[in-house]
């Protein structure tokens, strides 16, 4: 990927950031402006108000190298999250990269709705299912501070950015433990609990394929749940929603078309009160209820 040079024979930062700009752009990536604007930032430390100030001075050649790298990757697929190293959620900055979800910005409905629900109640015991980062343990950790939060993840690769979002955010009240949430078992090591919540693998098998490239580079161990997409739900039912609280709450994040399965997973364990949230699309994402109480 060849840049333009200057009289000095220094490429311009303008004419830098530009050629990574058109590249994303000829590689069909969505947002080629804003992904290039964040890897500028990332390898020059110069934001898009700076970056224009500056258009017409010397690009440091390894500062360069590193972007036109990056750039490179982007538009062979690699998500942008995954380049930055760290991406927001909430009030939060978390770690993310190879082998971990991708916080997204639909998941704090979940968070949210959990947290208004459990906010009755004076110091909750929460345990977060298929936590990956911890964006759903570590958010509910921000809006409930007196909670007591149990983080729990399988996956090696996820549990190391698991660990270390919690030691990084100093939101200590978040505890990570590393368990298999299909594994009957698991659930029998806890007593009960004031709130449970998940936002779990739900893409159907045969959809994998037909996912935008980008969520193809993510795990998949934290996208399949299995031929129905229901394989985690089904597990939340039987093996932990009877270590729920009569009045707990359950909160878990769907796919689309999942709400009304899911809700009926959920009745066969006591759970009443159940609501479906949307999200800022319009699609069905939340379903909640609390156990154990009649409308």
């Amino acid at each position: 990927m060849s840049v333009c040079k200057t009289e000095s024979g220094a490429a311009t930062l303008g004419q830098v950031y530009r050629k990574g700009r058109r590249a994303l752009s000829q590689a069909g990536v969505d947002s080629p402006g804003f992904d290039a604007d964040c890897l500028f930032q990332k390898a020059f430390g110069l934001d898009r108000q700076n970056r224009i100030l500056r258009d017409d001075q010397p690009a440091e050649p390894e500062k360069t190298e590193q972007y036109l790298c990056d750039i490179r990757a982007r538009a062979e697929g690699t998500p942008l999250q995954y380049l930055l190293g760290k991406w927001p959620f909430l009030d939060l900055e978390l770690r993310v990269g190879e082998g971990v979800l991708i916080p997204r910005e639909e998941t704090e409905l979940l968070v949210r709705t959990a947290a208004e629900l459990l906010q009755r109640v004076a110091a909750p015991r929460i345990i977060d299912l298929c936590s990956g980062t911890g964006a759903v343990a570590l958010g509910l950790s921000t809006l409930l501070p007196s909670a007591k939060i149990t983080a729990a993840e399988l996956y090696s690769g996820a549990y190391s950015y698991l660990t270390r979002n919690v030691a990084e955010t100093g939101l200590s009240h978040v505890e990570p433990v590393q368990l298999d949430v299909l594994a009957p078992e698991s659930a029998q090591c806890y007593s009960e609990w004031d709130g449970i919540v998940s936002n779990p693998p739900y893409v159907r098998t045969d959809e994998l394929p037909t996912l935008q490239r980008e969520v193809r580079r993510e795990p998949v161990t934290a996208l399949e749940g299995g031929a129905d997409g229901l394989l985690f739900y089904r597990a939340i039912a039987q093996n932990w929603l009877p270590r729920l609280k009569p009045g707990g709450v359950v909160a878990v994040e769907i796919g689309e078309q999942q709400a009304q399965e899911v809700s009926a997973l959920f009745r066969t364990q006591g759970i009443t009160q159940i609501r479906v949230h949307r999200d800022f699309n319009g699609l069905e994402r939340v379903v909640c209820g609390i156990k154990g109480e009649k409308c």
